[in-house]
């Protein structure tokens, strides 16, 4: 939880008056009561069982299929390291990030 407030105490000092809307899946560190939410921080919670709402759903099941789809691994480092490698190959690929995460109903009314 200690994670989660340091992320928005962090957001909000980046906000503009505008975009103050954080979405938030149901996980138990962004629901807790004890988190302490900004006034100019608006939590959108995701409704319950629905991953394709979740842009992050996306970009695992992307870098499931880039690189770690049919791979048998012998240990648990072969699997983190192989992991890590191809987040910091997809964060480097800052467009194709951008457009697996995207969502135009996000977006609607914002000036482009």
């Amino acid at each position: 939880m200690r994670v989660m407030q340091f992320h928005i105490d962090g957001s909000s000092t980046q906000l503009t008056a505008r975009a103050h809307a954080m979405l938030l899946d149901r996980a138990g560190w962004y629901t807790a009561e004890a988190l302490a939410v900004p006034k100019n921080i608006t939590p959108l919670l995701l409704p319950p069982r629905s991953p394709e709402l979740n842009p992050v759903e996306n970009v695992r099941q992307c870098m499931r299929q880039y690189r770690l789809t049919t791979r048998v691994f012998k240990t648990y480092d072969d699997i983190v390291g192989l992991c890590c490698e191809t987040w910091t190959k997809l964060i480097g690929r800052t467009r194709t990030l951008m457009s697996i995460g995207m969502r135009d109903w996000a977006t609607t009314g914002q000036v482009q």
